[in-house]
């Protein structure tokens, strides 16, 4: 059952019961509904004391039916008869009240929670906004500025701040049990939110709340479209609220916005260590991190903030000081931020070591090797660590392009090697690339998922090519923009123009972020197999040449006078005019969407190819790789459902026209090809033998 009730004297328990966060589906409606039957049939009651089993209130509404036509009864007509209730129902909130959870409190008439116990409505973070009479409720109880300030942006907060606001009427550390010794007259004199005064319309907390919204979430719809829910409370009588919010929210819910937000949603739930993988991980509580530097501090911070011992390893003092200086850098930040405690600081101090002494990681169950990107230099730092480690530790390495498999051959038992690919900054980005290699055991594996859960990252499992999936994309996608540069734009239109699609930052901007060294040292390491017939754009190591490196040179695509904001740089421009003369091309204006068509197919075509070899399991994957990793808008759903949503034939179509200019960089994918044949969406492709 997914709403049980029982009666003990004049009290009535309902209880919410669909494991494991009680998602609020048709048979939980159905549930309350029956509960409310039965609460009006029965004599005697001085209350209704409404609960959740288990660790969740009630975690908000089922999103697997938000693709279906919505089937009564409807949680709006739920929550509205609790809250008019002849006999009073009051919330006992132990865990998560999300969403629809928190709209079932707000129908009650007192509502008391446990300790750090998270009330929220996230409904934006999916594409919709709140659908049973959240933006009418909220603003009533606790005031426009801190109701926008909650469904605008998703963001839920901790019983003590909903306590402060007004939002619940106590805490308590057992509060079914202070529920059900309310005294009547508290009880009486609570009032039905709906009744309660419209709130005063708060001007500058509407226009802060779309800034903000214009800032954080831009050309999404959804997050205007609560504020005016929102601010309208000041002026419309609830009924006509209770409509307009309803009938926003069904509008939302079947548009591409949702529906790509849905599906990010249920991939990165999904996202966990495959069931084939039964080896058992490796202890992680004592990690050792080869390389100090940015990548090597930020992973060393990620790992001290699971609550991990760390060891550090460097080449020699001069090493060891910096990196001990790169970790207390990231440990002050986060202090100064207010992201940790002054205790906590010192506690993570207290678990961490540099040392020069590979000696020192003779007791950690993993080594993760962050060190600089060279072949050579790993082999040598993986023979260390195989040296020193114990035989069944397991071996990562960081590496964002090298050949694994060529690492792995060099120890005695390549089965202990497996890549852990972190993203920077390693402490704040969620997506963690598992790569297996060929010999890659499953205990390897299993130690690098059970990383990316301790870590809480989103992991995704990759084969083992020239950039794993994330990287690969990303070259192709600048290769692309580079033959738009060369024939015929800028880098600054090419950025506005994948902007205006959805991403933070340009290419190019991003390129200038990390430095070009970092990319042109990539390229010659491809130099010895690179096809010769590709055609090979000169412009970025021009840039090279005249030491624009990016941002941390205050020149790179873009000037950088005085370090501060970017503005365009006419050499680059000329650079681009210059090679394309000597390359004898005649270069054409492109408009914003022809860049933004051929640098998003580029991907997508490479992202194909990606899958025909193996390298990533699915579709979703990429759309893991590509949203958490970069920066691919999250409300398009990730690459690949959003080509979905372009349509196989109009994909094919566009590649078709473009190999007509370059038959080899432009070769269709064989997955979209058997996708064309097949009749199927690209999320629906198989391999051969999978």
């Amino acid at each position: 059952m997914s709403v049980t009730t029982r009666r003990e004297g004049p009290i009535a328990f309902v209880e919410l019961n669909n494991p494991p966060v009680n998602a609020i589906g048709l048979a939980m409606r159905e549930g309350l509904m029956a509960a409310l039957d039965w609460v009006d049939a029965q004599e005697g009651l001085s209350r209704v004391v409404l609960s959740g089993a288990g660790r969740a209130f009630a975690a908000g509404a089922d999103a697997r039916e938000f693709d279906a036509d919505p089937v009564p009864p409807h949680l709006p007509d739920v929550v509205a008869r609790i809250e008019a209730s002849a006999v009073p129902w009051i919330a006992a909130v132990s865990g998560v009240a999300l969403g629809g959870g928190c709209e079932l409190l707000l129908a009650c008439r007192y509502r008391i929670a446990a300790p750090g116990v998270q009330i929220g409505m996230p409904e934006v973070t999916l594409g919709v906004v709140p659908g049973a009479g959240g933006t009418q409720r909220l603003p009533r109880l606790i005031g426009m500025a801190k109701a926008l300030d909650m469904i605008a942006t998703g963001r839920a907060v901790t019983a003590e701040a909903a306590e402060a606001m007004s939002l619940i009427d106590g805490i308590a550390d057992n509060p079914l049990f202070v529920a059900s010794h309310l005294d009547i007259g508290t009880m009486e004199l609570s009032v039905p939110v709906s009744d309660l005064p419209k709130p005063v319309l708060d001007a500058d907390a509407v226009e802060a709340a779309r800034a903000l919204a214009a800032k954080k979430t831009p050309n999404q719809i959804a997050p205007l479209r609560a504020i005016d829910l929102v601010a309208s409370t000041a002026d419309m009588e609830f009924a006509e609220g209770m409509a307009t919010e309803r009938a926003a929210f069904l509008t939302l819910r079947t548009g591409d916005q949702a529906r790509a937000l849905r599906h990010m949603f249920f991939a990165e739930r999904a996202a966990r260590q495959p069931e084939w993988i039964k080896a058992e991980p490796a202890p992680i509580d004592h990690v050792a991190v080869v390389g100090g530097g940015t990548m090597g501090a930020g992973i060393a911070y990620a790992l001290l903030n699971a609550g991990l011992t760390v060891t550090l390893l460097e080449t020699d003092a001069e090493g060891v000081a910096r990196a001990k200086q790169n970790v207390a850098k990231i440990v002050d930040a986060s202090l100064k931020r207010g992201l940790i405690t002054g205790e906590g600081a010192e506690e993570r101090r207290a678990r961490f070591t540099a040392s020069s002494d590979y000696a020192e990681a003779a007791q950690a169950g993993l080594a993760i090797e962050a060190a600089f990107e060279s072949m050579e230099v790993k082999k040598t730092v993986f023979a260390k660590l195989a040296a020193h480690m114990a035989e069944d530790a397991v071996l990562a390495t960081n590496t964002s392009y090298l050949d694994i498999n060529e690492i792995a051959a060099s120890l005695p038992d390549p089965s202990r090697v497996v890549g852990l690919h972190f993203f920077a900054p390693a402490h704040i980005m969620k997506l963690l690339e598992i790569v297996r290699g060929d010999q890659t055991g499953e205990r390897g594996l299993a130690t690098g998922f059970a990383v990316a859960k301790r870590l809480r990252k989103v992991p995704v499992l990759a084969g083992v090519c020239d950039g794993f999936i994330g990287n690969r994309i990303l070259a192709r996608y600048r290769e692309a923009a580079d033959t738009v540069l060369m024939d015929g734009s800028t880098p600054w239109e090419i950025d506005e123009a994948m902007v205006a699609f959805g991403y933070a930052m340009g290419p190019y901007e991003a390129q200038d972020l990390s430095g070009l060294d970092i990319a042109h040292a990539n390229r010659r390491r491809q130099d010895a197999t690179r096809d010769p017939n590709r055609r090979y754009i000169p412009i970025a190591d021009r840039m090279i040449e005249l030491g624009k490196l990016g941002k941390k040179t205050g020149a790179g695509w873009y000037r950088y006078p005085g370090g501060n904001g970017k503005v365009e740089d006419p050499i680059v421009a000329d650079l681009a005019l210059e090679e394309a003369h000597f390359a004898k091309i005649t270069r054409r204006d492109y408009t914003d969407d022809e860049i933004r068509e051929r640098l998003l197919l580029a991907m997508i075509n490479e992202a194909c190819d990606i899958l025909a070899e193996g390298i990533a399991a699915s579709a979703a994957d990429v759309d893991l790789v590509t949203v958490f990793g970069y920066g691919f808008p999250r409300w398009r759903g990730g690459l690949l459902h959003y080509a979905d949503s372009l349509g196989v034939p109009a994909i094919v179509d566009g590649l078709r026209k473009l190999a007509e200019e370059d038959p080899i960089a432009w070769r269709i994918s064989p997955v979209l090809e058997t996708c064309l044949a097949d009749g199927i969406p690209i999320r629906d492709y198989s391999a051969p033998g999978a």
